[in-house]
């Protein structure tokens, strides 16, 4: 088998998720990191880049640089990450689309509405591949929890309680610290700050497991640090668009709280547990039976759990083995494109342009009802009423 060719921009040395994502591009042999604009000084970009391995010629200083290198090239990238500041997501997203590479981008995929909604457009008309990073989806046994709503095992689902809550911007006299304080200030974050930061992986997770959309949602967003602008605690109430209720807290303050990404799910036969921290169990509790702990690698899961569990069970997958799923995901469907076949359909779960929309929509809508004391308020975009 041909290895596909990657690139990554942004991600540079002591960048967090730079390593993750180049550990879950390469970790199955479906690409080969073979270009990159890595910095946004283009010799330490440059430098970096063929430390890691990559030619000369294709450590390139910045994006467009990379732009006009690769769609010269017969051998040009298959995928191209976009990692980068998050208000440069859509320009540098939009012109490699128009240019006819496949991207998978950060979160958030855009700064707002408008510009999702003609990345939507775009990926759509251009026939490449727009994807977001919700790298949590690709966990093994969040997969599970989706394959087991999908079958009915919960029944009419009735509630989803979805939390993304940690502790690291709790202490007030960070207040000035440049890596904390650009979260909090809507020339650099935008209109929200926590919801925008992590609550919108919670909702995505929401949505994924359960393949219900929010169509409106209710906001309390607080500054517990009265010194920030933006919100650093929010607790949103949601309605689905397949009937659910959901509930969704989110929290830079909650000290002892590290990562913090739980979900629960809650029907009429049964409900799931699932957290992050803890990966490799998913609490079930059926209708009038017994607690169940689900183990990921166990026997007679799902096709989209075992397709997504590498390592054998009781040893623990992380962060960039979930990454790496998203990988394998693309990676099928780029092959499936270019060989002209349906992809396998347990691959096909890699979060879409749409979701990234979508995720900017409720962003907009919190803020707004936040605002408002509450208010309910439409969290659907424009193109999706």
């Amino acid at each position: 088998m041909t290895k596909l060719n990657w690139g990554m921009i942004g991600g540079g040395e002591g960048s967090q998720i730079g390593p993750a994502h180049r550990l879950g591009s390469g970790l199955d042999g479906e690409f080969s990191f073979v270009a990159g604009a890595l910095d946004h000084r283009p010799d330490a970009g440059r430098a970096y880049g063929q430390r890691l391995g990559l030619a000369a010629d294709r450590a390139y200083g910045d994006w467009r640089e990379m732009l006009d290198g690769e769609r010269a090239r017969d051998d040009r990238v298959d995928l191209v990450t976009v990692a980068t500041p998050n208000a440069t997501h859509f320009e540098i997203t939009k012109a490699f689309l128009e240019a006819g590479f496949h991207v998978l981008c950060e979160k958030p995929m855009t700064m707002t509405v408008e510009e999702g909604e003609e990345i939507v457009r775009l990926s759509k008309s251009s026939g490449k591949i727009c994807a977001v990073n919700y790298g949590y989806s690709g966990y093994s046994l969040v997969r599970h929890m989706k394959a087991m709503v999908a079958r009915g095992d919960l029944g009419k689902i009735r509630l989803i309680k979805a939390e993304f809550a940690h502790g690291h911007h709790a202490d007030a006299a960070d207040a000035d610290n440049p890596r904390v304080r650009w979260r909090y200030d809507p020339a650099q974050a935008g209109v929200s700050a926590q919801f925008a930061d992590c609550g919108i992986h919670a909702l995505h997770m929401a949505s994924f497991v359960t393949g219900q959309q929010v169509e409106k949602l209710s906001a309390d967003t607080v500054s517990c640090i009265t010194s920030r602008e933006l919100e650093d605690d929010a607790m949103v109430n949601l309605r689905m668009d397949g009937g659910a209720v959901g509930r969704l807290w989110t929290s830079s303050i909650a000290i002892g709280r590290q990562h913090g990404l739980t979900l629960q799910v809650f029907g009429e036969n049964g409900g799931l547990r699932w957290a992050q921290e803890q990966p490799n169990q998913l609490f079930w509790m059926p209708l009038n039976g017994r607690l169940e702990i689900i183990e990921r690698g166990e026997a007679n899961l799902s096709p989209e759990a075992d397709r997504t569990s590498r390592v054998t069970i009781g040893h623990a997958e992380g962060m960039p083995l979930a990454f790496a799923n998203i990988y394998t995901d693309l990676a099928e469907a780029i092959r499936a494109g270019k060989e002209g076949r349906p992809m396998d359909p347990a691959a096909d779960l890699y979060p879409r342009a749409e979701d990234g929309l979508r995720s900017m929509a409720a962003v907009f809508a919190v803020a707004e009802s936040g605002k408002a004391d509450g208010a309910w308020v439409d969290a659907r975009p424009p193109m999706f009423r």
